[in-house]
C-alpha cells in the first residue's frame, strides 16, 4: 500500500516544514499524488456524493430544519477535510445522531442551529489546540451504545408519522408515541404504500449487497456482482429519484396522494457570519447571551459526541486499511469544518460511518475524493432544488429508518452480558434517560460509569494467603481513595485478631503513591509496632521506594519479593531497614 509521505527537505527548513506538515496533512500526500489515484478518488467521490444528497435531505428532517439545510451542511467538510484530515476514508457531513442532538438543543430553529455549529467548532478546535482529546476516553463503550441504541429508536420511530402521512404529532418522544398511535386512523393510503414499498426495496438492496461477500455469490458473474453492488450502494439516490418522478407524475395529473417536501430555497447559501441574535415568532429579539443560556449543556455535549463519533470511525478504518491517524488533528479538522460551515448556514456535522464505509469500499486513495462529493452537493443546490419539491416525505422517512436500523445493536448487549454484566447498568441508564432528554441520558450514563470506575479505584481487590505470616496482595494500584479500605482490611485481618499477626504487603502492582497513602501507612506501621508484629512491603517499584524514602518513613521493611519477605519474617535473613 502507498504511504502518504514526502522526503523532508535538507537544511534549516527541515523543522519548519515538518511542523507545517503536522498542521496541514495534505502536504504529506499531495506531492506523491498519482494519476491512478485520481481515477479511484473520482469514482469514490461520485458514489459518496450520490449517497450524501438524499441522506442530507433526510437528516435535515431529523434536525427539524428545512431540507436545504442538510445540503448546506454537506459540502464544507469535503473541502476542509482534504486539507486538514489524516484519514483517506472519513467523510464529514450531517449524520442521524448529530441531527437528533441538534434538534434536542435548538428545537428546529435554523438561526440557532447555525450559531450552534460555530460554537461547537470553536470548542472542538480549542480542544485540538489544547490537546484535550483524552477527555473522550471518559465516555465508555456502554454509554455510547446506550445512546446510539436510544437514538436509533427515537429517530426511527420519529419517521413513522411521515410513513403514515399524519400531521400534528409532537416531537417529545413519549408524546410522539402516544399521538402516532392515536392518529393512525388519519393515515394517508398513498404515503403508507409509498413508505412501505421504499422500506422493502431498501432492505432488499441492503441484503443483496451484504450477500455479495458470501461464498454463494462466487458463482455469480463478476459484471452482475458489480452491477448489484453499484445499484445497492446508490440505492438511496435511485429510490428518491424514482419516488420523486412518480410523485411528480401524480401531481401533474391532479392526484394529490402523497405528502411531499414542498417549497425549498433555491441556489447556493450566502457566505456570511452566523447570526448572533434571533427573533421569535411574536417579534421578540433574543440576544446572544440568552441563546447561549438556552443551549445549556448542549454546548459541551454536541462537540464531544461529534468528536467521539468521528474519531471512532477514523480509527476503525485506519486499522482496517493499515494506516495511522492523528486524533488531535482530526479534532482540528472537525472543528474548522463546523466553524466554516456556520458561514454557509450549516448545522453541526461529524464523520458518517455509512458514507465512510462506501468511500472505503469504492477504493478511495486520498481525502481528495471529498472534493468531488462537495461539488455534487453544490451542483444539487444550484440546479436541482426545484426538483426536490416533489420528493415524498415517506421516501425520505424510509431512507432515515434504514440508515439508523443498524445502530440498534442487540449483539453488543449480549456481549456485555457475557463479559461484564455491570456494564449493562450505565448502558440501561443512558438508554432509558435518552428517551426523556438526550443530554440527560449521556450525562447520567457517564456519571454511572464514572462512579463504577471510582469504586474500583477506592476498593481495590486484596488477595490474602496464610504462610504463617499473612500475605496480602494488592490487585491494582493504591491511591488516596483506597487508603481507608486498605487500613480497615488490615486491621480486621491482622491487628484486631488475637494474637495480632505480621503482614507482608505485596505491592508489585503499585506504580505510584501519594501523600495520603504515605500518611496512612505511617499510622499502620505505628499500630504494628505497638502490637509487636511486623508489616513488610514486598515488590516496591523504584518510583514508590523513592517516595517512601522522601517521606522519611521510619523503620519500614522492604523486600524484593514475597519469598524474601517470608524469609525475613522466619528469621533466615536479617530484615532490611529503610532500603531495598
Amino acid at each position: 500500500m502507498d504511504r502518504w509521505w514526502v522526503r523532508r527537505p535538507s537544511g534549516c527548513s527541515c523543522c519548519s516544514y515538518s511542523s507545517l506538515k503536522t498542521w496541514l496533512p495534505i502536504l504529506s500526500w499531495l506531492p506523491k499524488y498519482k494519476v491512478r489515484y485520481l481515477q479511484m478518488d473520482v469514482l469514490a467521490g461520485l458514489t459518496v456524493g450520490l449517497t450524501v444528497v438524499p441522506q442530507a435531505l433526510a437528516y435535515a428532517e431529523v434536525a427539524g430544519l428545512p431540507v436545504q439545510y442538510g445540503l448546506y451542511s454537506a459540502f464544507m467538510g469535503g473541502f476542509i477535510y482534504t486539507i486538514l484530515g489524516t484519514s483517506k476514508d472519513v467523510t464529514l457531513g450531517p449524520t442521524a445522531i448529530m441531527s437528533l442532538l441538534c434538534f434536542s438543543v435548538v428545537g428546529g430553529q435554523p438561526h440557532r442551529a447555525v450559531l450552534l455549529s460555530l460554537l461547537c467548532g470553536l470548542v472542538q478546535a480549542a480542544m485540538a489546540l489544547l490537546r484535550l482529546g483524552f477527555l473522550l476516553d471518559f465516555i465508555s463503550y456502554p454509554v455510547i451504545k446506550g445512546f446510539t441504541c436510544a437514538a436509533a429508536v427515537t429517530i426511527g420511530f420519529g419517521q413513522v408519522k411521515n410513513i403514515l402521512g399524519i400531521q400534528g404529532v409532537p416531537h417529545q418522544f413519549f408524546l410522539e408515541v402516544y399521538y402516532t398511535f392515536h392518529k393512525i386512523p388519519e393515515a394517508r393510503t398513498g404515503d403508507v404504500v409509498m413508505g412501505l414499498l421504499c422500506l422493502c426495496l431498501l432492505t432488499m438492496l441492503t441484503l443483496m449487497k451484504s450477500s455479495l461477500g458470501s461464498s454463494d455469490s462466487a458463482s455469480c458473474p463478476r459484471i452482475a456482482r458489480k452491477f448489484i453492488w453499484t445499484v445497492a450502494t446508490m440505492r438511496n439516490a435511485l429510490l428518491v429519484v424514482a419516488a420523486s418522478l412518480f410523485a411528480f407524475s401524480c401531481e401533474a395529473y391532479g392526484f394529490h396522494i402523497f405528502t411531499i417536501t414542498g417549497h425549498t430555497s433555491q441556489g447556493l447559501p450566502p457566505f456570511r457570519p452566523p447570526p448572533t441574535s434571533d427573533t421569535t415568532a411574536n417579534g421578540t429579539t433574543v440576544s446572544f447571551g440568552e441563546m447561549l443560556e438556552d443551549f445549556g449543556g448542549g454546548l459541551a455535549l454536541i462537540p464531544l459526541m461529534g468528536l467521539l463519533e468521528s474519531i471512532a470511525i477514523a480509527k476503525a478504518f485506519a486499522s482496517q486499511n493499515d494506516y495511522r491517524i492523528d486524533a488531535n488533528q482530526e479534532l482540528l479538522a472537525i472543528g474548522v469544518t463546523n466553524i466554516m460551515g456556520s458561514f454557509v448556514s450549516a448545522y453541526p456535522v461529524t464523520g458518517s460511518f455509512g458514507r465512510t464505509a462506501v468511500n472505503s469500499q469504492t477504493g478511495v486513495c486520498t481525502p481528495a475524493g471529498g472534493i468531488l462529493t462537495s461539488v455534487i452537493v453544490l451542483l444539487s443546490l444550484a440546479f436541482l432544488m426545484p426538483a426536490f419539491y416533489y420528493i415524498p416525505k415517506a421516501s425520505l422517512a424510509a431512507v432515515i429508518i434504514c440508515a439508523v436500523a443498524p445502530m440498534l445493536d442487540y449483539a453488543a448487549v449480549a456481549k456485555m452480558w457475557r463479559v461484564h454484566r455491570l456494564d449493562l447498568l450505565p448502558f440501561a441508564v443512558t438508554f432509558l434517560l435518552s428517551f426523556w432528554e438526550v443530554q440527560y441520558g449521556i450525562v447520567a450514563g457517564v456519571a454511572v460509569s464514572g462512579a463504577g470506575l471510582l469504586y474500583n479505584v477506592a476498593r481495590p481487590g486484596i488477595k490474602v494467603s496464610d504462610h504463617g505470616v499473612l500475605v496480602m496482595q494488592l490487585c491494582s494500584g493504591l491511591t488516596f481513595p483506597a487508603t481507608e479500605h486498605l487500613s480497615r482490611f488490615i486491621h480486621a485481618h491482622a491487628l484486631q485478631v488475637s494474637p495480632p499477626r505480621s503482614v507482608v504487603l505485596d505491592c508489585h502492582h503499585v506504580s505510584a503513591i501519594d501523600y495520603t497513602v504515605i500518611s496512612e501507612l505511617k499510622d499502620l506501621l505505628r499500630q504494628f509496632q505497638l502490637r509487636r508484629v511486623k508489616l513488610v512491603f514486598s515488590g516496591l517499584k523504584p518510583s514508590v521506594l523513592k517516595v517512601f524514602l522522601a517521606a522519611q518513613l521510619q523503620d519500614f521493611r522492604s523486600a524484593h519479593s514475597v519469598e524474601e519477605a517470608l524469609q525475613m519474617e522466619s528469621g533466615s535473613s536479617e530484615p532490611l531497614l529503610g532500603a531495598d
